[in-house]
């Protein structure tokens, strides 16, 4: 009974692992997406040149 407790329990542990790790890489490609459109549609500063988008 316990090696089919464990078994069951890795597959639980495998199957959760593999949907959170598809789930972040939804998240970066997000992140990327939103970073690219930052860089490519930032405002000009005051000075003439290109400011920077973010704030840090």
């Amino acid at each position: 009974m316990i090696p089919l407790l464990v078994v069951l329990l890795l597959a639980l542990i495998l199957f959760g692992a593999g949907f959170a790790l598809k789930v972040l890489w939804w998240v970066a490609v997000a992140v990327l997406v939103i970073w690219l459109l930052g860089f490519l549609f930032r405002s000009t500063g005051t000075g003439g040149g290109r400011g920077r988008w973010y704030r840090w």
